[in-house]
């Protein structure tokens, strides 16, 4: 359910300490519409957020959710989306190359085939991408830079929004229709140079979005193009709010430098092992949104969309460095009515994917490799995929204080796969690969389906007007993904894979005071069926894993000027098996990738009314780079520095130093093939940008 009142100080400036009183951090709290009694407090705005689907006050949420603001994510002027996630409790979005990235919520950093099944992310509550064919870099779909809000469910959200939604949810709300007019333009280290232009009245606004990157490595820039239509129309009936997005990404790819503690030597740090290497990303949406008023004590949204993407990209850490050339077409309708204590609705979706993957070039290494892994088309098929589900939601009262809400969903996947190449571990031509044969393995055409039920009851208890309590169980699915099913190597010519499943208990705490904003949660979660990729390179679903930690977002007002924010996670994340991601026994281990503790801490300083500065420190705790738990990153923390002027020769500055001190620090650590693998992250660099009035 939805948004709530927050206890906000008055703005003593029109920048910095306005969005720190309340959500600059991206803090969502709580609860009431009385007074804190504090003069600075005594003005409570509501925050509406839509984890339900529907708006709705965050003082009905059991869960933990947070929503960034659209002041934050233009003062934090991300370049990459981990800077701004940074300010998330329990997120970790791993930096890749350019735009590349990994997503972490309550979860370790999961890779693999269809591993980015388990986080559903939206723009505008539409995934960008459809049931079985998500991307670990799916975010840079969205236009995350312009956005009026960004919103975070941490746990299972199946009830909501389906197969996808297993870890968690994160949702790019679109600009505010309204009127503005506004010319950004930034510089920084390496070439970098980026545009941004907003331009509406009150029932039309388009937005625009250019970013050129010569890269800090060799051969590592990139060229993005996001553009953002839309139109608000109100009549007799309700209310239609229709959205374009567009994007374009042209960038060259930098990979992994190998070599234990190859990254706290800064001449490595521009080092490019793979300059031949790219990915080009192509996507549109179109959405239209219709709501109205039902009966007078409800509301109807009915939510209909298109999607296209294109994206081909070099498989430059794979032998012989195939291409990869996938698309998908889609076409659906989301539906939800709330009406007194019920929210149910229907969903429909309907997509048509393809995949090639061709080798252009010999594959260069050891016989076997040469042998197995030839020139030519390795796949080539069409995926269509159409999913039906139903839920409900109900909320009723236990008392005067207490609100109890029971939630259900099924939901239909059925893929409908035609594989165009001949079957089997052979080559295009149909000829046979010497040692047993290729490693590549083209299952017949087939179709598959699954159904499954997801699951929530929820408690949320009202202490005071200033201290709230919930709690939560919650059961959740993902179909695996159509690469996990038709995209098979050796001798596994059957994915027999059904969907994973999990379980999760959750307790939080909501509060404010004069001076303090609060909000906690603990979890525990177990996963069953956890799909991965064998040491035999199978597609296989026997793992069991379990997630628990702590996330705890504090605000903390001491004065009308100062204001400090912190945000920590503390987690634990355990192979409760033994998969055959491994030959050592690793039950009880501690997955890699998946850092024990993280977190961000804020200091503001709103120095006049027309000058704030902001310094953040940053932290990633240890993790282990292996599921045998052998080698580890020790993690790093890192300050930044953010200063801002208004109205300084009628135009607004801001100067943002990344990396103060200079620390030398791997974005992402791994173990594979024998070695030590990095992303080196980057040297201090700092970006100036100026923001015009149209």
């Amino acid at each position: 359910m939805y948004g709530a009142l927050i206890g906000e100080k008055k703005p003593v400036t029109t920048s910095i300490y306005r969005t720190w009183s309340l959500s600059r951090l991206g803090v969502v709290l709580l609860l009431t519409s009385s007074s804190v009694g504090a003069e600075g407090n005594s003005a409570l705005s509501e925050i509406v957020v839509t984890a339900s689907r529907v708006q709705q006050s965050i003082s009905t949420v059991s869960g933990n959710i947070t929503r960034i603001d659209r002041d934050t994510v233009g003062q934090v002027g991300h370049t990459h989306i981990n800077e701004l996630m940074q300010r998330v409790a329990g997120v970790w979005i791993s930096r890749g190359n350019g735009q590349e990235h990994l997503t972490a919520i309550r979860s370790p950093v999961l890779t693999g085939a269809g591993a980015c099944g388990a986080f559903l992310l939206a723009q505008d509550g539409v995934p960008i991408r459809a049931n079985g064919f998500c991307n670990v870099n799916e975010l840079f779909e969205a236009n995350t830079e312009q956005a009026s809000a960004i919103e975070v469910i941490r746990g299972p959200s199946g009830v909501s929004y389906g197969s996808n939604a297993l870890h968690g949810v994160l949702n790019v709300l679109s600009p505010d229709v309204r009127p503005v007019g506004e010319l950004s333009l930034e510089t920084g280290a390496n070439n970098y140079l980026r545009s941004k232009l907003s331009y509406g009245g009150e029932r039309h606004r388009v937005d625009l979005h250019g970013t050129q990157d010569g890269g800090y490595k060799d051969q590592s820039g990139f060229d993005q193009q996001k553009i953002t239509l839309q139109r608000n129309v109100e009549d007799a009936q309700g209310r239609h709010h229709t959205v374009l997005h567009y994007t374009n990404l042209n960038q060259e790819t930098a990979g992994f430098v190998r070599g234990a503690d190859i990254y706290l030597e800064r001449r490595n740090a521009r080092t490019n092992p793979n300059p031949e290497a790219f990915r080009d990303a192509r996507s549109i949406r179109l959405t239209h949104r219709f709501s109205a008023d039902w009966k007078g004590n409800g509301q109807l949204i009915v939510t209909s969309y298109g999607r296209w993407t294109d994206m081909e990209f070099l498989q430059h850490f794979l032998p012989g460095q195939a291409l990869e050339e996938n698309r998908h077409h889609s076409i659906g309708l989301m539906t939800s009515l709330h009406t007194g204590p019920f929210l149910f609705g229907f969903d429909a979706d309907l997509t048509l994917g393809q995949l090639a993957e061709t080798q252009a070039r010999a594959t260069v290494g050891s016989p076997f490799l040469v042998a197995t892994i030839p020139a030519g088309q390795h796949y080539d098929y069409e995926v269509k995929a159409t999913t039906l589900a139903g839920f409900l939601d109900w909320g009723f009262s236990l008392g005067t204080n207490t609100l109890m809400t029971v939630g259900s969903r099924v939901e239909s996947v059925l893929y409908d796969y035609t594989n165009h190449l001949p079957i089997g571990r052979t080559r295009a031509d149909g000829t046979v690969c010497s040692f047993g044969g290729c490693r590549f393995n083209r299952p017949a055409s087939r179709s598959d389906d699954f159904v499954n039920v997801s699951s929530k009851l929820s408690l949320l208890h009202n202490v005071s007007t200033a201290l709230q309590f919930y709690g939560k169980v919650t059961r959740g699915f993902r179909a695996p993904q159509t690469t996990e099913l038709y995209r098979l190597q050796a001798g596994q010519s059957v994915s027999n894979i059904g969907s994973e499943s999990i379980r999760s208990a959750e307790l939080g705490v909501r509060g404010f005071s004069e001076h303090w904003l609060l909000d906690a949660s603990a979890y525990h979660m177990t996963k069953h069926n956890f799909i991965f990729r064998d040491t035999n390179r199978r597609n296989v679903d026997n793992g069991e894993t379990s997630h628990r930690g702590i996330d705890f977002s504090v605000h903390w007002f001491p004065t009308k000027v100062l204001t400090a924010s912190l945000q920590w996670s503390l987690a634990q994340h355990k192979y409760d098996n033994t998969p055959a991601l491994s030959n050592s026994e690793i039950r009880g281990n501690e997955i890699d990738t998946a850092p024990g503790s993280f977190g961000s801490l804020q200091l503001a300083w709103a120095i006049n009314p027309n000058w704030d500065a902001e310094i953040e420190w940053t932290l990633l705790g240890s993790y282990f780079q292996d599921p045998e738990n052998n080698h580890e990153y020790p993690g790093h923390s890192l300050i930044n520095l953010r200063v801002f002027a208004t109205r300084l020769l009628g135009w607004d500055w801001g100067l943002r130093i990344m990396n103060v001190v200079d620390e030398n620090y791997a974005e992402r650590a791994d173990f594979a093939f024998g070695e030590d693998r990095y992303f080196i992250g980057e040297p201090r660099r700092a970006f100036l940008s100026v923001t015009i009035p149209l």
